[in-house]
């Protein structure tokens, strides 16, 4: 691997595949730089959660609805507003334990279930993507450990 990540007949895209993945866990070898690293990614994903990434208060629902005179059928109309980026206090406890759990719910591939605003939701994304991919890469070289 590291005679392939030095040489000079490899293309491009495969040489920055194997020098993302000697940074990332060491070929697979080691577990606590894959850790370090998601330990980091989750950091980095609490930080912007508490900065940009939850709505100042939590929409409300509000229903609306039309009585007919004389009685008949009711129907309502349930709409939220859209989420709002604090103005102030960003960075308090409530905040932070909002976006610890919306952090952890997206290393095991699962929605945290929060009203977020628009960046908050790619925030998510993101780290739904990554935080996974740095979680595997430390259970692999956990497990070629473990299987010496």
């Amino acid at each position: 691997m590291e005679m392939r990540r030095h040489g000079k007949g490899w293309g491009t895209a495969e040489r920055w595949l194997l020098q993302l993945y000697w940074l990332l866990s060491g070929y697979g070898l080691r577990a606590s730089r894959a850790l370090g690293w998601l330990a980091l990614a989750m950091l980095t994903t609490i930080l912007l959660m508490m900065g940009a990434g939850l709505p100042q208060d939590s929409p409300k629902q509000e229903a609306t609805g039309t009585v007919p005179p004389g009685g008949g059928k009711v129907t309502f109309e349930i709409d939220k507003d859209d989420p709002q980026n604090p103005t102030h206090d960003r960075l308090t406890t409530k905040r932070f334990e909002k976006a610890l759990s919306v952090t952890l719910n997206s290393v095991v591939f699962r929605s945290s279930g929060q009203d977020l605003t628009t960046a908050g939701g790619y925030i998510e994304m993101a780290s739904r993507f990554s935080e996974p991919v740095l979680l595997g890469l430390a259970a692999l070289a956990i497990r070629g450990r473990v299987k010496r």
